[in-house]
């Protein structure tokens, strides 16, 4: 790692095989001949001089761990696509959603399409076409919601009747069984109060739906206010929307332990009162790169968020993580994460070096607390035709291990995947690789879709798995389950929220692993104590046998406390109940 200054105010910075490689060479100290600003006993470099320093202790500011064979994973071609995906979702009925963006299809196409996982190798069985999508998803939101049946929501779109949009799948089915149900969707029966393309939206700790920003259609006027399904009130404005606004499109949000709601934007952060949604604390700004600390975070200056995990008993602060991004102006992609306790008074955020600059990430959960990072670019920001240098290479992101260390480079792809890819976790463990819609003649819009293998998924070792009956949690209820492969001495639960994933985030993500216990092959699990520690809906539950995880099974914990299983009041929609 080096730094140099010049002209006594202009600072770089990089490595030292920079140097060798731009063939730079050693010059006297004396053709430094300008003062440094804040102390004029020291020269910080001159007219085309630098001065130089290095990191000069023994161990390195930074590590990262280089993988290879099995332990780095593996990309895999799973199945032919039939559809560029905008947004993917893991359905309950162990089936994957996949919707389009209106035009990126054939001219003939529905827009939205299921994938069966377990039909993967018959291409003819593998897709089902959907209906009943009567307009544009392009750049919405998506959520599960914690009905019984796990109900599929998407919000919001690209234009006039769009972006109002509020549209319900109900997921039919199992995995090798036929589904049969489509998307419902009324405009003139249920809508958004405002329209809003780039929402983002997430499930609240009492079961409503919070949805915020967006702009009024395609490259419209702000909408710097937020809402809530079902409708519960008015808008209400956000001053801190509106202030950076193009900026802070696709907001994350996540609901903290101590009940408030993390808002990431741009280059900010604060937490909001649950129920006012007035600021109850603003977070220091989030550091941005080291040539403009003002690089920001989402999109159009796209990163990707997530929520660390939280282990039983839940005593400690969690950790929120954002990586990658871009700036204004001159495009120069971020090359860091920045984590915070944003519960935590005084807490500041930390700035981790990543392998390579990454702008357009995706993130994706894995039931063993680590976090993959792929897709994206090098050079450019979010949009069609912004962004160039694909960023072909997978990160393991491992936040047991201390800071600045928690960095292994995984395997490589072959394919480009740019503006509009997606990256979600199966109920086996593997990573769903897909999408890529950059309109541009350098790179081509991708329908093959890729699953990233873990290590574990690689590790020859046996998988455990379980049987559960009681899949419908209380809070703080204890659930047995049995095992019936594995061994019971070295294991642990693990449960990933359900996930919708587009534009580098993740609505849904949370991480939880609650308290385990065995005797024998008769195990129980506790379910998380509270809806702040664990918001009302449906969770993958992972069995870990060491490093190893099992098949998951789907639970809904929290139950529906806004009965949205009798929502939305309107004959268009079939609704499950209470």
């Amino acid at each position: 790692m080096a730094g140099g200054l010049e002209y006594g105010t202009e600072c770089f910075c990089g490595d030292v095989v920079d140097i060798e490689t731009a063939g730079s060479t050693v010059r006297p100290e004396s053709e430094c001949k300008t003062v440094c600003p804040g102390d004029s006993r020291f020269y910080c470099g001159g007219g085309s001089r630098l001065t130089w320093y290095a990191w000069s202790l023994e161990d390195p500011l930074y590590k990262w761990t280089y993988a290879s064979g099995n332990d780095a994973g593996s990309y895999k071609f799973f199945v032919p696509g039939v559809v560029v995906p905008l947004m993917t979702t893991v359905g309950v009925n162990g089936k994957i959603t996949f919707v389009e963006k209106s035009g990126t299809g054939p001219p003939n196409s529905t827009g939205a399409f299921e994938l069966d996982p377990s039909l993967a190798g018959d291409f003819s069985k593998a897709w089902r076409t959907m209906t009943g999508l009567k307009t544009d998803v392009f750049c919405s939101a998506g959520m599960t919601l914690p009905d019984k049946v796990g109900r599929q929501i998407n919000v919001g779109g690209w234009s006039g009747t769009s972006t109002f949009g509020v549209r319900l799948y109900w997921p039919d089915g199992t995995p090798g069984a036929p589904s049969v149900n489509n998307w419902q969707e009324n405009a003139a029966e249920i809508k958004l109060q405002r329209g809003r393309w780039y929402p983002s939206g997430m499930i609240m700790s009492n079961g409503t739906m919070l949805i915020v920003g967006g702009q009024d259609g395609s490259n419209g006027a702000p909408v710097p206010s937020l809402e809530v399904l079902p409708r519960s009130g008015g808008v209400i404005d956000m001053e801190w929307l509106r202030r950076t606004d193009p900026y802070n499109l696709y907001p994350f949000l996540f609901v903290l332990p101590t009940g408030g709601i993390f808002a990431g934007y741009y280059n900010e952060a604060r937490i909001l009162d649950p129920v006012t949604f007035e600021t109850v604390r603003t977070l220091p700004q989030i550091p941005g790169n080291v040539n403009n600390p003002n690089a920001g975070r989402t999109y159009p200056l796209e990163g990707a968020a997530m929520m660390l995990p939280q282990y039983a008993p839940y005593s400690d602060p969690v950790t929120m993580l954002i990586c990658g991004g871009s700036t204004n102006g001159a495009s120069l992609v971020t090359d860091n994460c920045v984590s915070i306790q944003p519960e935590n008074p005084g807490s500041n955020w930390t700035i981790e070096r990543m392998p390579s600059q990454r702008v357009m990430p995706c993130m994706s959960a894995l039931p063993d607390g680590t976090f993959l990072i792929a897709n994206g670019a090098m050079k450019g920001v979010a949009g069609f035709g912004l962004a160039t240098d694909p960023n072909l290479n997978a990160v393991l992101y491992d936040p047991s291990k201390p800071v600045n260390q928690r960095m292994t480079v995984m395997a490589n792809t072959t394919i480009a995947r740019m503006y509009h890819s997606e990256a979600i976790t199966l109920q086996d463990g593997r990573v769903l690789i897909s999408g890529s819609d950059p309109q541009s003649n350098a790179y081509p819009q991708e329908y093959r879709v890729e699953v990233f293998e873990p290590p574990y998924y690689l590790n020859g070792l046996p998988k455990p798995a379980f049987t559960i009956e009681n899949k419908d949690w209380a809070y703080g209820q204890q659930i047995i389950i049995t095992i019936t492969a594995g061994g019971s001495s070295n294991m642990r639960a693990s449960l990933l929220g359900a996930v919708s994933s587009t534009h580098g985030n993740s609505m849904g993500q949370r991480t939880i692993f609650p308290g385990f216990s065995c005797a024998g092959n008769t195990c129980t699990v506790t379910a998380p104590p509270d809806a702040k520690i664990c918001p009302p809906g449906w969770f993958m539950l992972f069995i870990l046998d060491g490093p190893t995880p099992s098949m998951s099974t789907w639970v809904r914990i929290g139950g529906d406390p806004a009965q949205l299983g009798n929502w939305p009041p309107s004959k268009t929609f079939t609704k499950p109940g209470i």
